[in-house]
C-alpha cells in the first residue's frame, strides 16, 4: 500500500480535518451508555423528573452531534477516496498510453482493462472504508474496552479474555486472503479477455455458427473465476462466524459473572444495561474491523496489481540526436532486422533509401512482414539490428512528437469511435473544418458524406459499425490526409474499395500531395503500380526491388501476383 500513500499525501490537510471530526463524533457516541447508566443507577432513584429529563436531552444532543460529525467525516472521506483514485486512474492510463508495443503485448490488454476498473474500484473502496471505519471502529472498541474496565474491571477482563482469539483468527484469514484476491483478478483478466475476443468478432463467430463454442469457452474461464472467487470467499468468510462464536462466548460469560456480581450486591443493575450496550458497541467494532481487512485484502492485491504497471520502466530510450547525416534519402532502412519473440526473424536485413515526394510500394503474402516494416518506421518497436532514418537522423534519437507529427497514418486495423465524422477526422487536432472537407474530397468520401443527413456532424458508432467498409476505409484515409503529412502511411487501406475509386485515390494522391512521401502497403498490385519503387516481401525478407515493370520482368513472386490480378499490365 506504500503506492497508495503518494496519492492520499495532496489530501492530509482534509484527512486530519475528517479524523479529529471522526474521533469527536466517535467519542460522543461513547457516552451515550455512560450516561444511560447514571440515569438508571443515579438519577432514576431521586425520582426528580427535571434530572431525567436533562439528562435524555443531553443523550439526545449526544446523539445528534454524533450523527452530524459521522455524515461531515464520511463525507470528506468520499471525497479523498475519490480524488486518489481518479489521479491513480489518471496516472495508469497515462503510463498504459506510454507503454510501448512489446509491454502491452507482455501485458496484455484484458489486463490493463482489469487493472484500469475492477483493481482501481477496489482501491476506491478501501481508501473510502478504511477513512470511515478505520477510524471509527479501534475508537469504539478501544473506547468501549476502556469505559468498561473504568466501570467493571471483573466484567471487561472476562471480555478481554476472548479478544486475542479474535485477533489471531482475523490476522491468519487475511494473510491468507491477499494472494487468493491477487488470484481471482488474474481470472477476472482471463474472462475479461474472452469477453474482448467475442465481442470484436461476434459478426464471424455469428457467421461460422461458432456460438456454441465460444459459449462453452466462456463458460470455462467463468467456472475458473467462480471458483477462485469461492476459495477466497471460504476463507475470508471465516472471520465473520469465528469472531460471533468467540464474542457470543465472552457475552455468555459476562452475562453470568455479571449476575452473579448484582447477586451479591457488587453491582449495579444500570451498570450491566450500560456494559451491554458497550459490549454490542464492541462487536460491532470488531465486526467493523472484520470487513476493513477483508476490503483492505481486496484493495492490497489491486493496489500491488496497478503499481506493478506504474513501476514498468519505458523500454524505448531516445539516443542523442546529433548532427543530420548528410544524405539525400528522406526515408532510410539499413540492414534492419526484427523479431516479435527472439526466435523467428519478422524481417531480415531489409535495406532500402526514399526520396522525399517518392511513392514506396510494399507487397506480399500475409504474414511477410509488411506491417512490422510500417511499425519499425513509427518506432512502435526498435530494431534488434539495424538502422532506420527518417529525414536523416536515426528515428531512436527523435521523440515521439518529433517523429510522429510527420506521419499521416492509416494502420492495417485502425479504429473509429463514438462520435461525430468531423470529429473522427480531426481526432482531437487543430484542425480547421475546411481542412477537413479537403481531405474529404482527396479521399473521395465526399460523395456519401453529402448523402448524411447531417453531413460531418453525422454520429458514427463504435468501430464504424454504421458505414460500410469502403466509408469507413475513406474516413480513415480523410484522418490522414486533414494534416498535409510530410509522410503518408497507407497499410492496406484501400482494401475495400473498388476499382475506380481506388484509382481516382491514388490521382488525388499524385496531384495533391506530391511533396508528401507515401508508403504504401497492399494486396492488390493495381494501389501500388504506379509507385517510384516496390518492395516484394516474403518471409520477412525482401525478395523483389525495383519499379512494376522491372519487377515483371525480375520477380517471379510479383509477377504472378500481377498475372492473377491484372494480367500483368498496370491499370
Amino acid at each position: 500500500m506504500k503506492f497508495i500513500m503518494k496519492y492520499l499525501r495532496p489530501h492530509y490537510t482534509m484527512m486530519t480535518v475528517g479524523l479529529i471530526i471522526k474521533i469527536i463524533g466517535t467519542l460522543v457516541d461513547l457516552l451515550i451508555p455512560y450516561i444511560l447508566e447514571h440515569i438508571i443507577d443515579n438519577v432514576v432513584p431521586t425520582k426528580q423528573i427535571t434530572k431525567v429529563a436533562l439528562f435524555g436531552g443531553l443523550m439526545l444532543i449526544c446523539a445528534f452531534v454524533g450523527l452530524v460529525a459521522n455524515i461531515v467525516a464520511n463525507r470528506m472521506a468520499c471525497a479523498v477516496a475519490r480524488d486518489s483514485t481518479r489521479a491513480i486512474r489518471s496516472d495508469l492510463f497515462k503510463k498504459i498510453s506510454y507503454l510501448s508495443s512489446k509491454q502491452i503485448d507482455e501485458v496484455t490488454i484484458p489486463t490493463l482493462e482489469t487493472r484500469l476498473t475492477s483493481d482501481t474500484y477496489n482501491v476506491h473502496h478501501t481508501i473510502g472504508m478504511v477513512q470511515r471505519l478505520g477510524v471509527r471502529a479501534p475508537i469504539l472498541l478501544i473506547g468501549g474496552i476502556i469505559i468498561t474496565y473504568i466501570m467493571e474491571p471483573m466484567l471487561c477482563l472476562v471480555l478481554l479474555a476472548v479478544l486475542p482469539f479474535i485477533t489471531a483468527a482475523v490476522v491468519i484469514v487475511s494473510k491468507k486472503g491477499i494472494p487468493l484476491y491477487k488470484k481471482v483478478q488474474q481470472r477476472t483478466d482471463d474472462m475479461v479477455g474472452t469477453v474482448r475476443e467475442s465481442a470484436q468478432g461476434i459478426r464471424v463467430i455469428k457467421a461460422l455458427s461458432r456460438v456454441e463454442h465460444q459459449n462453452k469457452k466462456f463458460d470455462e474461464r467463468n467456472k475458473r473465476l467462480n471458483a477462485a472467487e469461492l476459495k477466497s470467499g471460504y476463507v475470508i468468510s471465516l472471520t465473520t462466524p469465528l469472531m460471533n462464536a468467540f464474542l457470543n462466548i465472552g457475552m455468555s460469560a459476562v452475562i453470568l459473572v455479571g449476575a452473579l456480581r448484582v447477586n451479591g450486591g457488587k453491582a449495579e443493575p444500570g451498570m450491566i444495561i450500560a456494559f451491554m450496550s458497550y459490549f454490542t458497541i464492541i462487536l460491532n467494532a470488531m465486526l467493523s474491523i472484520t470487513r476493513i481487512f477483508t476490503m483492505f485484502s481486496k484493495g492490497a492485491a489491486s493496489a500491488d496489481r496497478i503499481a506493478e504497471i506504474c513501476a514498468i520502466e519505458p523500454d524505448i530510450s531516445h539516443l542523442p540526436k546529433g548532427e543530420r547525416e548528410n544524405t539525400d534519402a528522406f526515408i532510410e532502412f539499413r540492414d534492419v532486422t526484427f523479431s516479435y519473440n527472439g526466435t523467428r526473424q519478422n524481417l531480415n536485413n531489409i535495406s532500402f533509401t526514399l526520396k522525399k515526394g517518392q511513392t514506396l510500394g510494399i507487397i506480399g503474402a500475409t504474414g511477410s512482414g509488411k506491417s512490422t516494416l510500417i511499425q519499425l518506421l513509427l518506432r512502435f518497436y526498435d530494431p534488434d539490428n539495424g538502422k532506420i532514418l527518417v529525414d536523416g537522423y536515426d528515428v531512436r534519437s527523435l521523440t515521439s512528437e518529433e517523429l510522429r507529427t510527420r506521419f499521416g497514418t492509416v494502420l492495417q486495423n485502425d479504429f473509429i469511435y463514438a462520435g461525430t465524422l468531423i470529429d473522427n477526422i480531426s481526432f482531437g487536432r487543430d484542425i480547421s473544418e475546411e481542412e477537413v472537407t479537403t481531405a474529404l474530397d482527396n479521399a473521395c468520401a465526399s460523395e456519401f458524406v453529402s448523402t448524411l443527413g447531417d453531413g460531418v456532424d453525422h454520429w458514427i458508432n463504435t468501430k464504424g459499425t454504421n458505414l460500410s467498409g469502403g466509408q469507413r476505409q475513406r474516413v480513415l484515409i480523410s484522418r490522414a490526409l486533414s494534416v498535409n503529412p510530410e509522410i503518408l502511411i497507407l497499410d492496406d487501406s484501400s482494401s475495400a474499395l473498388d476499382y475506380k475509386t481506388d484509382a481516382t485515390l491514388r490521382s488525388n494522391l499524385r496531384k495533391n500531395y506530391e511533396n508528401a512521401t507515401k508508403v504504401i502497403v497492399a494486396q492488390r498490385v493495381s494501389s501500388i503500380s504506379h509507385a517510384d519503387r516496390i518492395l516484394v516481401l516474403d518471409n520477412g525478407r525482401v525478395v523483389g526491388d525495383g519499379t512494376h515493370d522491372e519487377l515483371i520482368s525480375s520477380c517471379d513472386i510479383y509477377r504472378e501476383i500481377s498475372l492473377s490480378q491484372i494480367g500483368g499490365e498496370a491499370q
